[in-house]
């Protein structure tokens, strides 16, 4: 089945060529469409030192719709619901079937980096940012403390 081979050929990609910071794989072993991962915190975020859970679940569909991600670890972002929705455009309208899940994961490490406050998903945090960064950073460390040490 060309889901599976495709699924297994961005598998074998992650074991070889990890994006730094980043690892994924097959959550059990009888199910190669759902996948765990995990995101350091950036260096120089307020996400330091935080070790972040995403649950990945591959449709059908796949290479040709988006792969669903969403994050497991609690985490105080503009762009991360509490639920743990990511607003990312290479998930929606900008997903191509071109883009792997390493080049995935490498744009939710970027996003942890650098909020986009111009695209909210919490709309309330993005506020945050925009008008006292020092206060969101704050609250940022507090939930990674609290969530993903």
């Amino acid at each position: 089945m060309a889901l599976e081979r495709r699924i297994q050929n961005e598998l074998k990609e992650m074991v070889n060529e990890p994006p730094p910071n980043c690892s994924c794989g097959p959550a059990t072993e009888n199910d190669i469409r759902n996948w765990k991962a995990t995101i350091q915190g950036p260096d120089e975020s307020p996400y330091a030192a935080g070790v972040f859970f995403l649950k990945i679940n591959f449709p059908e569909q796949y290479p040709f719709l988006p792969p669903s991600i969403k994050f497991d670890t609690k985490i105080y972002h503009p762009n991360i619901s509490t639920s743990g929705d990511i607003c990312l455009d290479i998930l929606k309208e900008k997903w191509s079937p071109a883009i792997t899940i390493s080049k995935v994961l490498l744009s939710v490490y970027s996003l942890l980096y650098d909020p986009n406050a111009d695209d909210p998903l919490v709309p309330e945090i993005a506020h945050i940012l925009k008008i006292n960064k020092p206060k969101f950073e704050a609250s940022a460390r507090e939930w990674t403390n609290k969530y993903a040490m």
